[in-house]
């Protein structure tokens, strides 16, 4: 249902499946029976495990959308989930990089053009990770003689909505660059050539495409080779990089909210807290009463 009615992406069913597994086994099979205060136990459970509210969160929305769809479909009269409160949860303000370590990242990427052209849309374009490996050729503006026809490449989003995603001058070149030798990283095999063409990051594998884990892994190599925490560079470190030194710039929130894809402004609000945090920062630093 919430495949072909909401659109939910691959890794939403997925997430939804372990969610619903996880209750069930706790329940010992016994889920689609649950009442309120045996989902009250579940919940109180998760905590006793140490997830975080907004882990909890998550599988208390699993819960409430399938016993939803249960009293819709008549297979239960009542809906248990309607007296489960939400966890307090507190978003989390991401650790971003600096606009120097940015620099000092792409400067690393040396003449690795397909390492450059990754780090250049996951910045350029706070692209995330699953977007990224999977975008197609199709995707990217027409080039005549040299010159891009439009600065802008479709993004396929979560839940399969579609954006435009504008790009700089840097990330444009660095996708010509790559595209300059793309050819040479196709399969050999006509099969595995044929299912890989499509993807503008082709790969052997069974995708077709570069995988979120081989990304995962280039960035570790990369962070290693500049002296980064490697748990500070990953593919959603360059997405807040992204959004955060945009509003440092001046955009304005909704703006960066078209930009990312996010459905909702408050996912967005959150990189208003670290512009606060770095201006209370300054104030602490710089004013004189502070010092005092």
């Amino acid at each position: 249902m919430i495949s072909a009615e909401r659109g939910a992406a691959a890794n939403t069913l997925e997430a939804y499946g372990r969610d619903l597994d996880d209750a069930s086994e706790f329940l010992a099979g016994g889920l689609i029976k649950a009442t309120p205060a045996n989902l009250r136990g579940y919940i109180q459970d998760l905590g006793r495990r140490g997830m975080a509210p907004a882990t909890i969160s998550r599988k208390r929305s699993a819960l409430r959308r399938f016993f939803r769809f249960l009293f819709q479909e008549g297979d239960r009269s009542d809906d248990p989930t309607s007296q489960l409160d939400a966890p307090k949860s507190r978003r989390v303000v991401p650790d971003v990089l600096s606009r120097e370590e940015m620099m000092t990242l792409i400067t690393a990427c040396g003449e690795d053009t397909r390492l450059s052209c990754l780090v250049e849309l996951l910045y350029g374009a706070g692209l995330r990770a699953s977007e990224l490996v999977s975008l197609q050729m199709s995707a990217l503006p027409r080039r005549r003689n040299g010159c891009w026809e439009t600065q802008a490449i479709t993004v396929r989003g979560k839940g399969g909505a579609d954006r435009l995603c504008p790009l700089g001058s840097p990330a444009l070149a660095a996708i010509a660059a790559w595209l300059d030798v793309r050819a040479e990283s196709l399969p050999k095999t006509e099969a595995a050539a044929r299912r890989a063409a499509p993807f503008l990051f082709p790969s052997r594998g069974k995708t077709g495409h570069l995988t979120r884990r081989r990304l995962g892994q280039m960035l570790d190599d990369l962070a290693a080779t500049v002296g980064l925490a490697p748990e500070r560079l990953h593919p959603h470190a360059l997405r807040h990089a992204y959004a955060t030194h945009l509003l440092q710039g001046g955009a304005d929130l909704r703006s960066v909210q078209t930009l990312l894809g996010h459905a909702d402004i408050a996912t967005t609000q959150i990189y208003t807290h670290v512009i606060a945090d770095e201006l209370s920062e300054l104030l602490e630093t710089t004013h004189p009463l502070a010092r005092d």
